[in-house]
């Protein structure tokens, strides 16, 4: 049984704070009772103290404000330190959960020994989608691209927009890995993958994917654009490498999707061009390359830096 589920909402910068607003209203509005939600402010006096001014009386939230900018892997990790439910839920503050998120997270928990479980992340465009963007690199923009999973199929792990673990096997394996994740203007990503792995090492057990399970994930202007998206990929592909560094006997999921995105996905898409040409469906092909290619250069980059995992 789960008695209390705790969700933890980590932010840092003022211009987020409308948006962090709407996460947590996303959060106190779920349909499942009990919940507390924990908030971790990332060394940010200005966004705490208007954080206390709005949510400060609230029951069951409460607040903390790391003493520096520490990163979202280190927040995140502290929040599920200060939580006290059997579950303990995540969502980034810029992402709205539909109301019966945790509702049916807390099924697979009651009826399965899942030991984490998250869901689909969905974009929430804030203007129009480029027709050139391509869905199978959603997962550039924190949102679940085609083909990520079944419903119910253990991955190594899901977004961490829409993810959840029992509480004492995330802080049993040390929680998230603070040489990965974003901090301040630092790039470097994947800073859900280590738990995954760790997981797996210690009780064999991945994540369960739950499809009804929806956050809807906040993509601003910035999102849309080709400068910004090119540098993602280089930075994942970057990241890539670290995590290689790190745990270089991991199950390797994005080498996997590259398989998948060259044998299956592209074929697809060419079929789809013979068919029923379009200039949109030609320029998302081509962005399929320019990304890969942008994920590959970084993964070179990060391979010819010395100390590539100190600092």
């Amino acid at each position: 049984m789960v008695d209390l589920v705790s969700v933890v909402i980590c932010t840092y910068d003022m211009e987020r704070y409308p948006v962090f607003s709407e996460a947590i209203e996303s959060v106190r509005e779920q349909t499942y009772e009990p919940i507390e939600i924990v908030l971790v402010i990332d060394g940010n006096e200005a966004v705490y103290e208007r954080t206390v001014e709005d949510y400060g009386d609230v029951e069951n939230i409460s607040i903390y404000n790391n003493e520096e900018n520490k990163g979202i892997s280190y927040s995140r990790t502290r929040g599920g330190e200060l939580a006290s439910g059997d579950v303990v839920a995540f969502i980034d503050d810029d992402a709205v959960a539909e109301p019966d998120w945790i509702e049916t997270l807390v099924d697979v928990y009651e009826t399965t020994d899942a030991i984490a479980a998250g869901g689909d992340v969905r974009p929430n465009w804030q203007t129009e989608k480029p027709a050139w963007f391509p869905a199978e690199f959603y997962w550039l923009v924190g949102v679940v691209e085609p083909g990520f999973a079944e419903d119910g199929e253990e991955v190594r792990n899901v977004y961490g927009s829409n993810i959840s673990y029992r509480r004492e096997a995330f802080l049993e394996v040390g929680g998230y890995d603070p040489k990965t994740g974003r901090k301040g203007d630092k790039h470097l990503q994947a800073h859900e993958a280590p738990v995954g792995i760790r997981l797996l090492e210690e009780y064999g057990r991945g994540m369960v994917f739950v499809e009804d399970a929806v956050v809807h994930h906040t993509l601003f202007d910035y999102r849309g654009d080709f400068g910004w998206l090119v540098s993602r990929s280089f930075w994942q592909g970057y990241s890539k490498r670290v995590m290689d560094l790190l745990y270089p006997d991991a199950p390797d999921s994005k080498s996997a999707y590259l398989e998948q995105l060259l044998t299956h996905f592209v074929p697809k898409r060419v079929q789809g061009l013979v068919r029923r040409p379009s200039v949109a469906a030609v320029l998302q092909l081509v962005m399929i390359f320019v990304f890969t290619g942008a994920v590959g250069l970084g993964y070179l980059y990060a391979v010819l830096q010395p100390n590539l995992l100190e600092g």
